[in-house]
């Protein structure tokens, strides 16, 4: 492997799949952000409120779904939809595969203020089962929960006929990756969902435990019944300068969205994916393959939006990242039917040699963030 870079302005890494650097060792998300800074958004809300103009419900019925966790940013989405622009949106949430006290909480917390929401619990005995799959094969216990986020919204406005669908972001722009076309900001293409997202199509996980109708629930339809629906989706985004920060307070503000009374594990802040008890896991593991961790994720975004020196940011990568996901950890090998040496033995089993070196009994990252 190269050199790594860090870029001077965030903390990200060029070991992050799809980042990429200019001349000046400044990552595409920070560009992207500056580029942020000279969109007339006036102009986007005018575009947004048009298009919710002409897909408003004159009769109640929904007119259109966000993909909800019940986080604060999807949360954010849902409230404005609703209360600043008068639609009618239907939630939808794909279940976490171990679901928190505070996530539930905050997402009844939304919901008592009137809002409809399906919620989709996939089978246990299968998700479990794929959990450990792909933990084992791939590093990632979620790789299905990721499929099924994505092919759920997507199928209910296929089955119900909802012509608009409205996602948070577009990660590969706020955050650094492949751009697949000019519109890749502002209108979701199934493309770059199935190669970026999904990574493979669920028909490929079919063996001996798990049948093509054990697999229904995570597989997206085809893109013919999108196009034959005339279904669009959109990023708010686009049309709104993101700010994961403002977004909490924002649903703090509205309906008194809960963050944890402590700090979440890996991490300096409370209030940000908390709402499945595998997710220390999940980031621990692309410290362990990508070589950064959540306290990097979390201080980049936030120095991004300037919430956050880069000095204090790499005090909080110091501090917290490749933390050991050590919270609930009996939960999370009973759901994964793993024994601990198992589990750390997978663990190590994906650590990356291109960027961990063995010095001792103690594994070291090749590089330092600074």
């Amino acid at each position: 492997m190269e050199d790594i870079i860090i870029c001077k302005t965030c903390l990200m890494p060029s070991s992050r799949p799809r980042v990429s650097f200019d001349k000046n060792s400044i990552c595409n998300a920070c560009n992207f952000q500056k580029k942020k800074n000279l969109i007339d958004w006036n102009s986007r809300r005018l575009e947004f409120e048009e298009i919710c103009d002409r897909h408003r419900s004159k009769d109640g019925s929904y007119d259109c779904i966000v993909p909800w966790s019940g986080g604060k940013d999807s949360s954010s989405i849902a409230y404005k939809l609703k209360y600043e622009f008068k639609m009618n949106p239907l939630l939808t949430t794909f279940s976490p595969l171990m679901p928190t006290e505070i996530g539930s909480l905050n997402r009844q917390l939304l919901i008592n203020k009137g809002f409809d929401n399906l919620y989709l619990r996939p089978n246990q005995k299968i998700s479990k089962y794929l959990a450990k799959r792909f933990f084992i094969e791939r590093g990632n216990p979620k790789v299905h929960w990721e499929a099924g986020i994505n092919a759920f919204p997507v199928n209910i406005a296929v089955e119900k006929d909802i012509k608009l669908i409205f996602y948070a972001e577009h990660g590969e722009s706020e955050y650094g990756g492949k751009i697949i076309d000019k519109e890749s900001d502002k209108i979701r293409n199934l493309e770059e969902v199935l190669e970026n997202q999904i990574g493979d199509d669920p028909i490929n996980w079919v063996d001996d435990a798990v049948s093509i109708q054990d697999l229904i629930p995570y597989t997206y339809p085809n893109e013919k019944k999108t196009k034959d629906k005339k279904i669009k989706a959109y990023y708010f985004s686009y049309f709104f300068k993101w700010d994961v920060y403002k977004n909490y307070k924002y649903v703090k503000e509205k309906f008194g969205f809960k963050e944890k009374n402590s700090r979440i594990s890996g991490t300096f802040q409370n209030y940000d994916s908390m709402d499945d008890v595998i997710d220390p896991l999940y980031y621990y593991m692309q410290y362990i393959k990508f070589g950064f961790g959540r306290a990097l994720r979390d201080s980049s975004r936030l120095i991004q939006n300037g919430h956050l020196k880069r000095e204090q940011g790499i005090e909080y990568v110091n501090k917290f990242d490749g933390e050991y996901p050590d919270d609930k950890l009996d939960e999370v090998l009973e759901y994964l039917g793993c024994s601990i040496i198992e589990f750390n033995e997978n663990i190590d089993k994906h650590r990356n040699k291109e960027i961990w070196t063995l010095k001792g009994n103690e594994h070291k990252l090749s590089f330092k963030i600074k």
